[in-house]
């Protein structure tokens, strides 16, 4: 079982959450509710749950404060808010998940599937990384990037590119090393789309444009990474990335 707590500052919500939980997760236990950061605490101190439902706008205390303060204790977080713009980047760079208002039942039940598979996995340091990307700029941040036995966190300045590989991905990051990644292209894409930089130039390829050191220009274009590698430039993405190199 997972010992869950819910912290909303909206009776209605966490009592919906609650109903959604016990009718659709019956691997969830909850161990506790609260309407604010120091109930929780509180509360947090009393059941030590593996898993808090957190709302993140609340009066009397913002729930990113309980998270950056080290409260939580080892407990996974799932954030679940009204508002779409809250930190999301760091939210999915650090492979915590966040539901939006009102919750559908499918997220949900994805959601503590992948805080089920994380526990089961042994897979740490999410929230460690949480907080660390939330405190730090975008290029500081770290990537959760989920492997086939295992989880590593590298941070994105130390990410050269990214290649396809069917239906995984290869992370090749700027000290040579070659990750191979359970995720899509497509879901780091998506991933990185709050971080400056990261550019998809090709159906196979994400880079890094601060690794960039030339743009050959022959056969349709391609850019020079740092370790001289080339990444060819597909034809349809040439404009937006020569847009970001800044020669349009």
């Amino acid at each position: 079982m997972i010992r869950a707590i819910i912290v909303d500052d909206e009776p209605k919500s966490r009592d919906v959450l609650k109903t959604l939980l016990e009718r659709f997760c019956t691997e969830v236990e909850i161990a506790g509710m609260a309407g604010s950061v120091a109930e929780a605490e509180a509360i947090i101190q009393q059941v030590n749950p593996d898993l808090i439902f957190l709302d993140i706008e609340m009066p009397g205390g913002n729930g990113l404060k309980l998270l950056e303060s080290g409260k939580t204790g080892a407990a996974d977080v799932v954030f679940v808010t009204s508002y779409a713009h809250y930190a999301i980047p760091a939210l999915r760079l650090s492979a915590v998940d966040y539901l939006l208002k009102p919750v559908e039942v499918e997220e949900l039940r994805n959601a503590v599937a992948r805080v089920a598979e994380k526990r089961n996995s042994a897979a740490g340091g999410n929230i460690d990384v949480l907080r660390d990307n939330l405190s730090n700029a975008p290029a500081m941040q770290k990537l959760a990037i989920p492997g086939i036995q295992d989880v590593r966190f590298i941070r994105t300045s130390d990410i050269l590119r990214i290649e396809a590989d069917s239906n995984y991905s290869f992370i090749i990051t700027t000290s040579g090393e070659r990750i191979h990644s359970s995720k899509t292209l497509g879901d780091f894409e998506e991933l990185l789309s709050g971080v400056p930089n990261f550019c998809r130039v090709h159906k196979t390829h994400l880079v890094n444009i601060d690794c960039v050191v030339k743009l050959i220009k022959s056969d349709g274009g391609y850019l020079q990474m740092k370790d001289g590698s080339q990444v060819e430039i597909s034809r349809r993405r040439k404009a937006e990335v020569l847009q970001i190199l800044g020669l349009s």
